[in-house]
């Protein structure tokens, strides 16, 4: 295929496209259905209304419970509230992680570690995914805390949170368990029961629903406090007058990514290989960071030798093919990406990573011309390299 396509984004784990029914449903709840839901009032009841079909609609896709449901800001609010919520609420002062973690989640347990707690990372293996015998060895009797992310946002490794779960419950009942589901939320069946956890953070803008909204998951037994303070909503736990348009249309987004989620699965799957094959095919010197097994349909991470990522993806981007060069909420950071440093993969090949990320829009056709740039695109690259 020789044409040019106007536009393939393959950037998805960074945002995505807004499914236009959630954005008319936002749209109508910013200019009809504009109450306060605190309000007592029939525009205020109206408001209400909308999120607590939301919550409903997001619950029925993880088996909780609505009441178990918190409207957040987005997956960043919802990991610092679970993290640093859940550690004020309880006693204890470990916390075990593992070190291929979301910023979010860095970036909390170092604000906790400068109050005196003590946190621990639990290293990967090479391929990205935790070793749940050293995570046992490493669980311990004043571990308050242990959080980890379902799927890594830079490679697409699917962590055994199902298997630490279980650890944990039977090791030490009284240890809280927080999953980063952020990736993971309608790219992968999610069920609170079998995965035991007291907590669990969903975002809005990964799965087509709009940006500036997140949940979070409470298990009804878990202790929580709040980190913001301010009018009581949300039984207190999350403060502050609610984004009845963002949460009306991250309901409905919840309920669309989920309808047929198999056969989404099953195509993001085919193409991801597709796209794969086509770069093992046609272009030498290329290291696949996303594991075989174990991993994520969406998400494909690739090292390209002897080429610069930055200048790679704007390649890429003058031929209308959108990728990312590693996570987008740590883009902006000097210095190789922490999480493929973490795999032990050569500085070289790191400077050199692309990840392309793929939703249920994403076609074969769009797959097919992407391999071709990439091939033109890398050779012209390294043949400038080499001057």
């Amino acid at each position: 295929m020789n044409s040019a396509l106007e536009t393939v984004y393959l950037d998805n784990s960074a945002t995505t496209r807004v499914y236009s029914e959630s954005a008319a449903l936002a749209l109508d709840a910013m200019c009809s259905s504009y109450g306060n839901p605190s309000s007592l009032h029939r525009k205020g009841i109206e408001a209400e209304k909308l999120i607590k079909k939301a919550k409903e609609q997001i619950a029925v896709t993880i088996k909780a419970s609505p009441a178990e449901i918190y409207f957040t800001s987005g997956g960043t609010e919802a990991d610092n509230l679970a993290i640093i919520g859940g550690c004020n609420a309880n006693r204890g002062n470990h916390i075990l992680s593992s070190n291929v973690e979301h910023p979010a989640v860095m970036s909390a347990l170092q604000q906790l570690e400068k109050k005196g707690y003590i946190v621990e990372y639990i290293p990967v293996q090479k391929n990205g995914i935790i070793d749940t015998a050293r995570f046992s060895k490493m669980l311990r009797k004043d571990t308050v805390l242990v959080t980890c992310m379902f799927v890594n946002n830079e490679t697409g490794a699917v962590q055994p949170v199902e298997s630490m779960g279980k650890i944990i419950k039977k090791t030490n009942p009284g240890t809280l368990f927080h999953i980063d589901a952020v990736q993971a939320y309608g790219k992968l069946p999610i069920d609170v029961g079998s995965l035991n956890a007291d907590f669990i953070s969903l975002s809005s803008h990964k799965i087509h629903g709009p940006k500036g909204v997140g949940a979070l998951y409470v298990r009804s037994k878990s202790k929580l406090l709040p980190v913001q303070f301010g009018g009581g909503q949300q039984n207190g736990i999350r403060p502050g007058t609610e984004n009845v348009p963002g949460i009306a249309g991250f309901g409905l987004a919840a309920e669309m990514c989920h309808n047929n989620m198999n056969q989404k699965i099953e195509k993001m799957e085919y193409l991801k290989q597709r796209l794969k094959n086509g770069i093992l095919n046609n272009i030498g010197d290329v290291l696949i960071n996303t594991p075989d097994a174990n991993a994520a349909p969406h998400i494909l991470n690739v090292s390209f030798a002897y080429v610069k990522s930055e200048v790679l993806l704007h390649s890429l981007e003058n031929d209308g093919i959108y990728v990312s060069s590693g996570s987008a909420c740590s883009s902006h950071k000097k210095g190789p990406s922490y999480v493929l440093s973490a795999l032990g993969v050569d500085r070289k090949m790191i400077d050199g990573s692309i990840r392309f990320s793929l939703s249920e829009f994403t076609t074969e056709k769009e797959i097919d011309y992407t391999v071709e740039r990439l091939v033109e695109n890398v050779k012209n690259i390294r043949k400038l390299m080499k001057r």
